[in-house]
């Protein structure tokens, strides 16, 4: 008995059109990126202000005295026009691309001295900022995208969205004063566990607040738990927490 294949057999010309389709997919996916990339010396006192539109932000310190800018853009590729004005990078790409219409999302990665006051904001994204000693501290997403502080010790940090995550790890200066606030997401604060602030957390529909470390001290509790006011230790920096629909929970660091 003699079996036949239904299978047709895989000839060269075969293979070559599937080489020449995945070549013309890789190539079409990269003619859709441009590439960015700029650097700035920087002085004792330097600032980065970036303002995205849609897109990823990171922010890495190092120890060099240089602002290292480096984006990806999607296509419809954006205009972006940094300006060095008097000790500050000004990234702005809102204004930048005024009056076009569309354009893709640009995804940024910056590194700058550890020592840098960092001011960033997108509207749809991810944020991300690393390795900072400095004053300031400000990562703002107007609509959604989850936020990330890794390593902060600043005197002054807020980090606010709409929908997203919040996650802060850090330590708290004396004097210094910190703003987290979401619409809804979770904010989850690792902080060392002998810091010493002043609290006022608000969480009004879950009611979900988790004092950690510090659930021991003399806290005043208002609407059922909905707000949380008092101290920890001796309340040498301020710190507010709200999130609208969702939780606020203080982890050991």
């Amino acid at each position: 008995m003699i079996f036949r294949s239904n299978r047709r057999p895989v000839t060269k010309t075969t293979i070559l059109l599937s080489v020449v389709f995945f070549f013309a997919l890789a190539v079409g996916h990269a003619a859709a990126q441009k590439k960015f990339s700029r650097s700035y010396p920087a002085g004792q006192n330097v600032r980065l202000q970036l303002m995205n539109r849609m897109g990823t932000v990171e922010v890495e310190g190092w120890d060099r005295t240089e602002v290292s800018i480096q984006a990806v853009l999607e296509a419809p590729a954006a205009v972006i026009v940094p300006q060095s004005l008097s000790g500050t990078i000004v990234i702005n790409v809102l204004k930048d691309n005024q009056g076009r219409g569309e354009v893709g999302s640009v995804n940024f990665k910056v590194r700058v001295p550890y020592y840098s006051m960092v001011d960033i904001e997108t509207r749809i994204g991810n944020l991300k900022v690393t390795n900072i000693r400095s004053g300031l501290v400000r990562a703002h997403i107007s609509s959604e995208g989850d936020i990330e502080l890794l390593n902060i010790y600043a005197s002054a940090v807020s980090a606010e969205n709409g929908l997203g995550d919040i996650f802060f790890d850090g330590v708290l200066s004396e004097g210094g004063n910190y703003r987290f606030s979401s619409m809804r997401g979770n904010i989850t604060l690792r902080i060392p566990f002998n810091s010493s602030f002043r609290l006022v957390a608000t969480a009004p529909s879950t009611r979900n607040i988790s004092l950690g470390s510090c659930a021991g001290s003399d806290w005043n509790y208002f609407g059922n738990g909905r707000r949380v006011v008092g101290r920890c230790g001796d309340g040498s920096a301020t710190l507010t927490a709200t999130n609208q629909q969702g939780s606020i929970a203080f982890i050991r660091r």
